[in-house]
């Protein structure tokens, strides 16, 4: 069993000019894709598994899988793409959603995830978090913290994918659940997701200066100046993306589904609303932070 000194190796927060993490955020519902706006509003883009695999050969440094209704219904519905996914992709995996048990971690890691994202349950109960780092090390845990910004500039914690409030101050949530053994910090603005406007910098920044572990930024970015905000402003240590790549691969892979039934991509083409985002590919990404002086971890914009 690993031991809570265990858990909190490789916790500390990585020195000034570490290498930058890019990491492809998937929203999952059902056997699907899915992206909206605010964590709402969400529609269908394609199947999973094909947009990991071409990030993963684009150069990704991570992924992260969210089951996107998973608190909703009580479980947690990614097994079959994760195990798919595993046997395909050889770079770290997140998953999160409904993941409410320890079971219901091992279960997933069983199946091919590296580590696990927490919202929910670890809200509802904090010593979960203590327990899953204590279990299966503190690099296993990332807590997902989903914040929105309130009238006097404090941030409210939202569970259940952005649906409920749960009258928890955000930083407070932050520096207690780095206590309790969570190795990372996914930080999710819900008032920037999915608009393009770019990252709420001040939400990310005053958790980063807050906390001792790894902080992944998430919400907001559709421009590639973004990314260097929030990692220069932001004191960001990752960056989660997904409307920037995710337009950008569905609007020039080959179109090969048909999901009329659920939705499909003609909003993309349209272009209307999303003039905000401006799709990118991940090795125009990072060679355009190189440039500037931004070292990312994997460079090569091919997988050998």
């Amino acid at each position: 069993m690993v031991t809570e000194a265990n858990a909190l190796e490789g916790s500390a927060r990585t020195a000034v000019g570490a290498p930058l993490r890019i990491i492809p955020r998937l929203d999952i519902k059902g056997p699907n894709l899915v992206k909206g706006v605010h964590l709402e509003g969400l529609r269908v883009l394609g199947k999973p598994h094909e947009f990991a695999r071409y990030y993963y050969e684009s150069g990704a440094d991570e992924l992260i899988y969210i089951d996107v209704v998973a608190s909703l219904y009580g479980r947690n519905s990614l097994l079959h793409t994760v195990e798919q996914t595993a046997r395909e992709i050889f770079i770290p995996l997140t998953v999160g959603g409904g993941l409410r048990t320890l079971d219901d971690i091992r279960t997933v890691l069983r199946a091919g995830a590296d580590k696990v994202a927490l919202n929910t349950a670890a809200i509802q109960s904090p010593s979960f978090v203590r327990d899953a780092a204590r279990k299966f090390g503190s690099s296993t845990v990332v807590v997902s913290i989903e914040g929105v910004r309130q009238s006097d500039g404090s941030y409210e914690a939202y569970v259940d994918n952005g649906r409920e409030p749960t009258g928890v101050n955000v930083l407070e949530w932050a520096v207690r659940a780095a206590e309790l053994g969570a190795g990372e910090l996914l930080v999710t603005s819900i008032d920037r997701e999915g608009t393009g406007e770019g990252f709420d910098l001040s939400l990310t920044r005053q958790v980063a200066e807050s906390v001792p572990i790894q902080v992944i930024a998430c919400g907001g970015a559709g421009r590639i100046e973004h990314v260097h905000d929030v990692i220069v402003d932001g004191r960001a240590d990752a960056v989660a993306l997904a409307s920037m790549l995710h337009y950008d691969y569905a609007l020039t892979r080959p179109v090969d589904h048909d999901f009329s039934g659920e939705g499909n991509i003609e909003y993309l083409r349209s272009g209307r609303g999303f003039g905000r985002v401006h799709g990118a590919t991940l090795g125009e990404i990072k060679t355009w932070l190189h440039e500037r002086d931004i070292v990312c971890r994997h460079e090569d914009p091919i997988r050998a």
